[in-house]
This record gives C-alpha cells, sequence and structure tokens, in this order.
C-alpha cells in the first residue's frame, strides 16, 4: 500500500509492546484518525484462515437462488440481521440505490442479559448452515481488534484506557458480507456504494476480492485504497466524529464500478460495523470543545442517532 494515502500501524506494538512501543502506536493511531481518518493495521489478531473460510461461505450462500435469499430477509429488522436485497439501500442524500446486496450479523448476549430482546437472532441459513456459524466467529475476532484499537484512542484523547469497555460491551456491533454482483448494463449513475460517510464508531473491513474503495482527501481528490492481503483497514465512523466534535475524521469514502472489461467480476467485501450499546451518550466530550473548534453537534444517544441514519439511507422507514 503506498504510504500516501493511508499509514499503516502494527497492533502488536500496543497489545504486546513495551511502554515506549504503546506510547508510539498511539500517537501514531491519534494522528492517523485526526488527519485522514483511515489507517491499515497489520497484526491484527484475526485469523486470515478465518477470514478465508468467511469469504468461501459468503459466496456460496450469494450464488444462491433470488427466491431461496429472500427467504432470509427479515420485515421490520430495517436489515439489522439477515439478507437485504439488491437495490434496497442507498446512501444519505442519494436517491439512486447502490448496486449492491449483503446479510448482517448482529451481536448474541447470554439468556442472563438484563434486555435479551434488545438484540434480535441472527438468522440461520439452512442451504448454508457454515456460513452465519462463521460469522460469529469471525465477528468476536473482530470485536477483539476493535476493543483494542479502541483503547489506544481512549489513551489519545486522554479519557483513561477503558473508557469505551462498558460502551461496547454487548454493543449493537453488525458484521455484513456484501456482494456487488457483476455489472450486466450500464448503470442509471449508480456506482457500487456512493460516496458515504459510516454511522459507528470504528469500522474495521478485511481486503475485499476486488478493488474499487476510495477515499477523498482533504483536496477533494478520490485515492484508491489497496490494503495488504494482510491488513485491515480501519475507519472513523460519524459516532467517534460526533463525539470528538469533529477532532477525530469520519472521511467520506465509496466503492466505484471497476472498469468496463472487469465489469463481469462481482466484488466481496466484508466490514464489522463497531457500535456501541444504545444508551451510549454521544454528547461531545468537553475537552474537544474549544474556542478554536466550538461545540458542533446537539446531545444524542447512540441509538437515537443509529435510528435517524437508518432512516436517511432507507433501510427503516
Amino acid at each position: 500500500m503506498s504510504d500516501k494515502v493511508i499509514p499503516v500501524v502494527d497492533l502488536t506494538k500496543f497489545t504486546k509492546g513495551n511502554e515506549a512501543q504503546r506510547k508510539e502506536f498511539v500517537a501514531e493511531l491519534g494522528e492517523a484518525f485526526h488527519s485522514i481518518g483511515f489507517v491499515g493495521v497489520k497484526n491484527h489478531g484475526v485469523p486470515m484462515e478465518l477470514i478465508n473460510d468467511f469469504y468461501t461461505k459468503s459466496k456460496e450462500f450469494f450464488a444462491l437462488d433470488k427466491d431461496v435469499k429472500e427467504k432470509y430477509e427479515i420485515p421490520g429488522l430495517a436489515g439489522q440481521r439477515g439478507y437485504t436485497s439488491y437495490g434496497k439501500e442507498h446512501a444519505k442524500g442519494s436517491t439512486v440505490a447502490d448496486l449492491k446486496e449483503f446479510f448482517q450479523i448482529g451481536q448474541e448476549v447470554s439468556e442472563s442479559h438484563p434486555a435479551p430482546e434488545d438484540y434480535p437472532a441472527n438468522v440461520q441459513t439452512d442451504e448454508v448452515p457454515e456460513f452465519p456459524k462463521l460469522g460469529m466467529q469471525l465477528y468476536r475476532a473482530f470485536e477483539s481488534a476493535g476493543s483494542a484499537l479502541l483503547r489506544a484512542i481512549a489513551i489519545h484523547l486522554d479519557l483513561g484506557e477503558d473508557y469505551f469497555d462498558k460502551q461496547i460491551k454487548d454493543g449493537s456491533s453488525i458484521l455484513r458480507a456484501i456482494h456487488y454482483p457483476p455489472i450486466t448494463e450500464e448503470p442509471k449513475s449508480a456506482i457500487r456504494a456512493e460516496q458515504h460517510e459510516d454511522i459507528n464508531l470504528i469500522t474495521l473491513l478485511v481486503g475485499a476480492s476486488a478493488g474499487g474503495l476510495q477515499l477523498l482527501n482533504k483536496e477533494d481528490k478520490w485515492l484508491d485504497i489497496e490494503p495488504e492481503e494482510d491488513e485491515i483497514v480501519i475507519n472513523v465512523g460519524d459516532m467517534l466524529q460526533r463525539l470528538t466534535n469533529n477532532y477525530l475524521k469520519s472521511t467520506t469514502h465509496r466503492v466505484v464500478n471497476p472498469p468496463k472489461e472487469e465489469w463481469h467480476k462481482p466484488r466481496l467485501s466484508i466490514p464489522f460495523f463497531l457500535h456501541p450499546v444504545p444508551d451510549m451518550d454521544l454528547t461531545c466530550l468537553d475537552k474537544c470543545v474549544t474556542d478554536e473548534n466550538p461545540l458542533q453537534y446537539a446531545p444524542i444517544t447512540a441509538g437515537e442517532y443509529l435510528d435517524e441514519r437508518l432512516r436517511e439511507i432507507g433501510l427503516k422507514k
């Protein structure tokens, strides 16, 4: 990956390093999140074998007939569990649907949890039973990597290392397998995923099966993000930008269509959207409100903000 687009950090410096290495990692991650909002992470602890197995089962699921997949589309859940068919979701502010279909796996809690009704059951797929099972294993691995990154960010923000721990325990995170089918005709101005920002705290993305991911830099130029095979791309979401009163940057990104000679190639991408618990207070941190950077946002909870955004992107009516 070219250093010019996004920097790359080594998570083991934080998880296994000495005090100086941890300090260095916190500074690197903090600077990347502040200046670009994106970073590549190597040695992230998510097993490549698990990623590859989940890719394989995702492909098997999306290769099923349309009417079979639609059995797993659950009305009333706003796409938060199970399948969402092609053409349902659009970017905020866009009227044209993205060229994708997807399947979502959410948090699972024990029966002793005080509010189990807040966590709809994950959807099991009879034809490819390993698909959601592997997805849950990958979900836990991403949760662990994301938790370490948020600990480093909490230190960077001088909030105390465990600030986010209780906010993300049993949080509303989502693992999404996104399938962009081959393009068969000239799209009506739609691209695979129109420019957008993510809703959550941070997003962890494992390398997609085809290129196309771009970020918009400060000079309003679109730059290609091309991670190495063993890297995870991390970006700041709107909730973290909001909490830090725009100090950490939720950068606009998109997935563009391939050149015409590659239209026949589908694309598969696996993002993990790390969300806190719905009652997390996203009121801007006092330390991020200054004379140079006055208060930008009204108080809101994570749950209220998520609800608002799901309506804006067409998943919730």
